[in-house]
């Protein structure tokens, strides 16, 4: 297997959305459960996912892919995965006009995949980081959502 894993099966905007949905619902009983290093990891992945689901809107069935966007979509980095969903500016522009999304914004930007490897991580960062992906009003997954 290589390194992409699951990645290197064929998976379309509509798996990417619903695994943001599913992961985001895991990190949830996992908070609930007091398994907060679990959570984190969950949650962040969960924006992962809402943000390729952004990228595969802008894909062309039967289209070969670009070379640079085909490296760039194997990232887990949330900040290199909006550039190249091609939101960043709006995102930037709402922003501006909403503190607790760009807030919020901050919070997502500290997750990364090396986070599956923490074996300790404070309730308050776990539920801190949950809220500001799934806030109903200035949450990163209510955004991004739009734009899937």
């Amino acid at each position: 297997m290589s390194s992409h894993g699951a990645a290197d099966k064929a998976m379309n905007r509509f798996d990417l959305q619903r695994l943001a949905e599913m992961r985001s619902r895991e990190a949830k009983l996992l908070l609930d459960a007091n398994c907060f290093e679990g959570a984190f990891y969950l949650a962040g992945y969960a924006v992962e996912c809402a943000l390729k689901a952004c990228i595969a809107k802008h894909t062309k069935q039967f289209d070969f892919p670009d070379k640079r966007l085909s490296g760039q979509i194997y990232k887990h980095d949330p900040k290199e995965l909006l550039k190249t969903a091609g939101i960043e500016t709006e995102l930037r522009t709402n922003m501006n006009q909403n503190r607790e999304l760009e807030g919020n914004w901050a919070l997502v930007v500290t997750w990364s995949e090396e986070s599956r490897y923490e074996v300790s991580k404070p309730e308050e960062t776990a539920r801190d980081f949950y809220a500001a992906i799934t806030d109903s009003e200035n949450g990163i997954l209510p955004w991004l959502k739009k734009h899937w």
